[in-house]
């Protein structure tokens, strides 16, 4: 199991370079790592999930998924389009995976719903996930920090890490549920979490007490 392979998806916005020191961390711990880039604007859902797909198949082996943010939420939806995926665990980091507040305050103008992109409203709001009912062991690490962008767009209600709720990360039918003291972009530079993934993919739940 050490060396498995896990594939990291970033969230909306993002390159997948902010997610280097998780990187590092997984390697250190014995892991192969993989980072999947893809194009949160200018792409439909249907054409991102088909993309990670395509590079899941391209292993011989079982891979794990951990997504930040809209990452988690691609994850989920890419595994129920595609459930002979040969996909072991998958782990969301602040995913948006009922809903996202922040983000229906963003599409309220033309602008907004510009930078907002096409795969977020399709992959919540759309064709929302409501349940897990797939064949892979789901572990969902949420923040309770309040630090990020979407505090200064909305009154969120608490907990949450500044852009997601904590109570928009419980999915129903998911493993395990973490909450940390993270912000939402804090996640992903969390020593713990990192820890707590490793934790997950050998173990199929978290380990809170360390």
């Amino acid at each position: 199991m050490a060396r498995d392979t896990i594939i990291l998806l970033h969230g909306l916005w993002m390159t997948g370079s902010e997610m280097s020191l998780l990187r590092r961390r997984l390697r250190k711990d014995g892991f192969l790592v993989d980072q999947f880039r893809y194009s949160t604007l200018a792409h439909s859902l249907g054409h991102n999930t088909e993309r990670l797909a395509r590079r899941i198949r391209q292993y011989d082996h079982t891979v794990h998924l951990i997504g930040h943010s809209l990452g988690g939420v691609l994850s989920l939806q890419t595994l129920r389009r595609y459930p002979d995926l040969n996909v072991d665990k998958v782990i969301c980091l602040g995913s948006p995976l009922l809903d996202a507040q922040a983000g229906r305050t963003f599409q309220r103008t033309l602008p907004g719903r510009i930078i907002i992109g096409k795969t977020l409203p399709e992959a919540v709001y759309s064709r929302p996930l409501e349940y897990w009912s797939g064949k892979q062991p789901v572990g969902v690490i949420a923040g309770t920090g309040g630090i990020g962008l979407g505090q200064f767009l909305v009154k969120l209600p608490k907990p949450n890490d500044g852009m997601v709720t904590l109570a928009e990360t419980c999915l129903p039918g998911i493993t395990d549920h973490l909450a940390v003291p993270s912000g939402h972009t804090g996640l992903i530079l969390s020593e713990e979490v990192a820890k707590q993934c490793a934790v997950f993919i050998r173990n199929g739940k978290f380990n809170p007490a360390g």
